[in-house]
């Protein structure tokens, strides 16, 4: 797979997602949080399991802990996000857990002990206008639940790095699928901890669930890490960014958010951020020496 394909399938993804904060605010009418997290990614490990038991079957010691380490960090995203979309816009949740764009170049910075490219700074400079013009508006004010999606954010950074390092040397179709299997297990634990676990009582609730299940966690978590092999970090977190001009459309057509022009603008700066990151860049697949699986 080249890089530019990669690049595709993980814009797919992010299209995909981008459904997630509209379906996340539907199921979150319903259910709680953490019931929520362990019905969408428990669905969404079943279906992947049976669909594709003869790929995943035999499975080792190490696809398990890497799998159980990102599955963690995937619950931290989803608990972050919920939370915050208690208190805040599917819009506004969207657009700042697009400043994973920030994040993960950032962290590179410290993990590779070198500045980003020009073209990255630049990139996040574009990017960082974008986002800003996409949520500073009418007096925007950073509430507890923006702060939590941008912890979202945070954990987005981490899970995208952890998953690139643990591509490098495992299955990543395995690590796909038993990553669903993990959050679901911290999903389920919560909830009895926290909550009163019960299945969708309405329509809406169960359309949440389905939709998340296998578009949002079936396609999206297990497409992430196969795509994610044959591409940079950077690059699946400037692909990313595209997730909250998706999830902006998909609130207005479906939740009656209104975007203006000053939203569109945001939205097309960050379709100019992805264009500045993605000049020049080397076909990474014959660099990584991957083998097919």
């Amino acid at each position: 797979m080249t890089q530019k394909r990669a690049n595709l399938l993980l814009l797919t993804v992010s299209m995909a997602w981008g459904t997630s904060y509209l379906l996340m605010k539907m199921g979150l009418g319903d259910i709680g949080p953490f019931n929520l997290i362990a019905l969408r990614f428990g669905l969404a490990f079943f279906v992947t399991f049976v669909l594709l038991f003869k790929r995943v079957k035999d499975v080792n010691m190490k696809i398990i802990v890497h799998s159980a380490i990102i599955g963690l960090i995937l619950f931290c995203i989803f608990t972050s996000i919920l939370l915050g979309l208690k208190a805040t816009t599917a819009s506004s949740a969207g657009f700042l857990v697009g400043t994973t764009v920030v994040f993960v170049p950032l962290m590179q910075v410290f993990i590779n002990h070198k500045l980003p490219q020009i073209k990255t700074i630049l990139g996040i400079c574009v990017v960082l206008a974008g986002i800003g013009f996409l949520t500073l508006k009418n007096g925007f004010e950073m509430d507890f639940g923006s702060v939590l999606c941008l912890l979202g954010a945070v954990f987005n950074a981490i899970y995208i790095i952890t998953t690139k390092h643990f591509v490098k040397s495992g299955n990543t179709l395995q690590l796909g699928v038993f990553q669903l299997g993990f959050a679901s297990l911290f999903g389920i634990l919560f909830s009895f901890i926290f909550e009163i676990p019960k299945l969708p009582d309405t329509r809406n609730g169960w359309i949440a669930v389905l939709g998340l299940a296998v578009i949002c966690s079936a396609y999206g978590f297990v497409v992430q890490p196969i795509a994610q092999k044959y591409t940079t970090p950077e690059s699946t977190s400037f692909s990313f960014a595209l997730e909250p001009i998706f999830s902006a459309v998909f609130a207005s057509l479906f939740l009656h958010e209104v975007l203006g022009i000053q939203e569109y603008f945001g939205g097309a700066l960050i379709l100019m951020s992805l264009f500045i990151s993605s000049q020049g860049k080397a076909n990474v697949s014959n660099r990584l020496h991957v083998k097919t699986r």
